[in-house]
């Protein structure tokens, strides 16, 4: 029996190389791999002594031989084979170990692997006969199988090669994205598309991160999966307490994590959010945690329960007090808790997902399956800073207005379409979430505001396309109002403001969301 093994990870290679030498396994190697293999004092078969041919072109030209591909991708039960590899004087090779070069640690054309793929592919097409290892926590389990039984079965083989073409399709996908960062495509973009943005092309390879409790229902399975070779902040969160995460919970942690700290503003003040059902029911920015805790929460405190609350900072026993006051959520998440506050949370809160968390990574493409077809997008993102923003009343925001509209803005953004937010003295008082209308969803927002609507500010996420949707918010006492703009009739909304006295801002970009 014949091994052939060029590994650049060389994690586990010495035990597995004794290994398959002490079961009587030929070693065939060569480059890193051999001179790591020797001075392990294991004895191998350099690939030149099999191929007849040095390494050439700097190490680009080694395995790319007949002697190499021929005894890998011989079909053993068709006897021409057999003959022709006889006839050549070209021995079989049973299992092939090989992993490629880290071209996502450091992308460029060098680390861009040739022959790996091309003989990971060749023993995978062949898994009939050929085994083929891909990745170093295999070889526990491929050396137990050959120790017990003396070969490889076909269902191991068969899962070790899908393992190996999922390996060189995620590879290929990374030097796709590479070559899409270098430059644009030479293809027409689709028209408004930033070509270097949206690519002609899109290669996907997910693995998968995590098993979940359940999708969506519990009737459905459900996964979190990540890009291959990519880091999620999910990848570093601990949970310290609590059932396992549904999709729902990771959906929806995930929502209220982002918003926390697109709250965070540069001065002293630390925000809490609170999400249900991926729309905010409560967000708040206050000097101390828990108190912008409860504010967060009486903006809503009936939707709040069983929801989700993100925290902006350490969660100390005073925050762990307040939480533990209010009604039952379904994940916490924060950077860390104090080991009183953890164990009060978790001795109170026994059902509740405990995570402790690092900031997101930055979202830049979103993609939603139709079935056959995916939308994706640039991610949504705030273009125009606030000081850019225009002021159409005469009535100009106060300096607390301003403040006020920028936290209702954020908040808006990331609410369901169409949405209404009330802020009042930086904290949420009333959303209005996902409603076909406008006025509807501002009428939701001051019915959950009640009294506190007077004197705060409102945003909306797109314009108003006739003067009643404004009309409610400043019947409810509303004094600011930040919005789009762009809609035909902006005068006769502009001229609704001015008449009730208010201030009117506008921002030039929307946020819708679905």
């Amino acid at each position: 029996m014949r091994a052939l093994l060029s590994v650049y990870d060389k994690t586990g290679l010495e035990d597995l190389a004794r290994g398959l030498s002490d079961l009587g396994w030929e070693l065939v190697s060569s480059g890193g791999t051999a001179a790591a293999l020797a001075a392990a004092g294991i004895d191998c078969v350099e690939v030149a002594d099999l191929t007849g041919a040095p390494e050439m072109l700097g190490g680009r030209v080694k395995t790319l031989h007949p002697a190499i591909h021929g005894g890998i991708l011989a079909d053993r039960s068709k006897p021409e084979h057999l003959d022709t590899l006889d006839r050549l004087g070209i021995g079989l090779i049973d299992l092939v170990v090989c992993n490629l070069y880290p071209f996502t640690s450091d992308p460029s054309v060098e680390l861009i692997d040739v022959g790996g793929p091309t003989m990971v592919r060749a023993a995978a097409k062949n898994h009939d006969h050929v085994g083929v290892v891909v990745d170093p926590e295999d070889y526990p389990g491929v050396l137990a199988e050959l120790r017990s039984g003396g070969t490889l079965s076909l269902e191991t083989r068969r899962r070790l090669a899908r393992r190996a073409f999922a390996h060189t399709a995620g590879y290929d996908a990374a030097i796709v994205e590479w070559l899409d960062s270098l430059e644009p495509s030479l293809d027409t973009p689709p028209r408004g598309a930033d070509d270097a943005v949206l690519p002609p092309t899109i290669h996907l390879t997910l693995e998968r991160a995590g098993s979940l409790r359940y999708g969506e229902n519990p009737h459905q399975h459900g996964a979190r999966y990540r890009v291959l070779g990519q880091h999620s902040w999910w990848d570093d969160v601990t949970q310290h307490g609590g059932k396992e995460l549904s999709y729902l919970n990771i959906f929806d942690a995930d929502a209220a994590w982002r918003l926390v700290h697109e709250l965070a503003g540069d001065g002293p003040d630390v925000s809490v959010a609170i999400i249900k059902h991926a729309n905010p029911c409560g967000a708040a920015v206050d000097a101390g945690l828990a108190a912008a805790y409860e504010r967060a929460l009486a903006c809503d405190p009936q939707s709040a329960f069983g929801g989700i609350v993100a925290i902006g900072g350490v969660v100390t026993t005073a925050v762990a007090d307040a939480i533990a006051a209010g009604p039952q959520a379904d994940v916490i998440v924060a950077p860390s808790y104090e080991p009183e506050a953890l164990a009060q949370l978790a001795s109170k809160r026994k059902a509740t997902r405990l995570l402790s968390a690092p900031s997101p990574e930055q979202i830049t493409r979103q993609y939603r399956g139709l079935g056959a077809s995916v939308l994706v997008q640039e991610a949504d993102r705030f273009l125009a800073d606030p000081g850019t923003w225009e002021v159409v009343t005469r009535t100009r925001p106060t300096d607390a207005q301003w403040r006020d509209l920028v936290l209702a803005w954020k908040v808006c953004a990331r609410t369901t379409s169409n949405a209404i937010a009330v802020v009042t003295d930086g904290q949420a008082v009333g959303v209005g979430a996902g409603q076909q209308s406008r006025v509807v969803a501002a009428e939701i927002a001051v019915a959950k505001a009640g009294s506190r609507a007077s004197g705060g500010a409102a945003a909306s996420d797109a314009f108003f396309p006739f003067p009643d949707g404004l009309e409610v918010l400043a019947n409810a006492g509303v004094a600011a109002v930040v919005q789009p703009g762009g809609s035909i009739r902006d005068g006769e909304v502009t001229a609704a403001a001015d008449e009730a006295g208010i201030a009117m801002v506008t921002t030039g970009e929307r946020h819708f969301r679905h």
